[in-house]
């Protein structure tokens, strides 16, 4: 049960669909098992439970390129309700990004760890390809990384969408150089950072991530009109027993005590990135 109350149109920036492999074929670059279970049915539950208003349905590496599974969902929430994160290249055909425009995409995923199908040397294509649409890049990767991209990142022809609070797999303070480099790309009024999946990388462990939970402040505190959340649901890389997503949403009061900020980030940041209208 949430321990605090959910702004009118909140909104879930960062989870997943999975759906019946008969319908939805695994790619053959998919690194890890697939959560059958978690089709849209499944996660209307923990919508409803969570009050949430919208939600952003991101390409799950499972698919690869095949955007099918994702797409359904966000038609059948609807196109007040949903949005996409769908993976696509460079090599994509413009009409083929206006298709996916027009059915609710807003953002392309380059996913730099195991299974993703763009790599560090395609971002910069990848990015330009999309930029006209008004899309933003979604990155995911090791923050520790943070120092050696940040040059590539700040020079990206549109906005950055950098996933799970930067996803620093070595434990680091806020004062380290590698959270401090994130910091600095906040600053360019380009970069947005997901306070999502403090469980990811987190050595401290429940309920309050500590470790996590001291960037997630300091983001928040840096650039707090530019941080949105997602539950990450269903939680394809936590071990078992998966996470409660209410706890979750609770932590964000941890870290943004203020009620209207709470609301600029389940609300209207969500809704500014994500095309949304107010």
């Amino acid at each position: 049960m949430l321990r605090h109350p959910t702004p009118a149109g909140a909104t879930d920036c960062h989870m997943h669909i999975y759906g019946p492999a008969t319908r939805y074929p695994v790619a053959p670059t998919n690194p890890s098992p697939v959560p059958f279970a978690a089709d849209l049915p499944a996660y209307l539950a923990v919508k409803a439970a969570l009050g949430l208003g919208r939600t952003v349905v991101v390409q799950p590496t499972a698919y690869g390129l095949d955007n099918a599974c994702t797409m359904d969902a966000v038609a059948a929430l609807g196109p007040d309700a949903a949005r996409a994160v769908v993976a696509v290249t460079a090599e994509t055909p413009m009409a083929e990004l206006r298709r996916l425009h027009a059915a609710g995409a807003r953002g392309a995923r380059a996913f730099m760890l195991k299974g993703g199908p763009v790599p560090w040397e395609g971002l910069a294509a990848l990015a330009a390809h999309v930029a006209p649409l008004g899309w933003h890049v979604q990155l995911q990767f090791d923050g520790g990384e943070m120092e050696a991209r940040a040059p590539l990142i700040a020079a990206l022809p549109c906005d950055v969408v950098i996933d799970h609070i930067g996803r620093f797999h070595d434990p680091v303070p806020p004062d380290a150089p590698p959270v401090r480099a994130l910091l600095r790309l906040l600053e360019s009024g380009r970069v947005w950072v997901k306070a999502s999946s403090p469980y990811g990388v987190s050595r401290s462990g429940p309920p309050g991530y500590a470790d996590v939970a001291a960037i997630a402040r300091a983001i928040i505190a840096a650039a707090p009109e530019r941080v949105v959340w997602g539950s990450n649901w269903p939680h394809p890389n936590a071990p078992q027993p998966k996470p409660d997503e209410a706890p979750l949403l609770d932590l964000l009061a941890d870290w943004a005590p203020d009620e209207a900020l709470r609301r600029a980030i389940l609300v209207d940041n969500a809704a500014r990135l994500y095309d949304f209208g107010v």
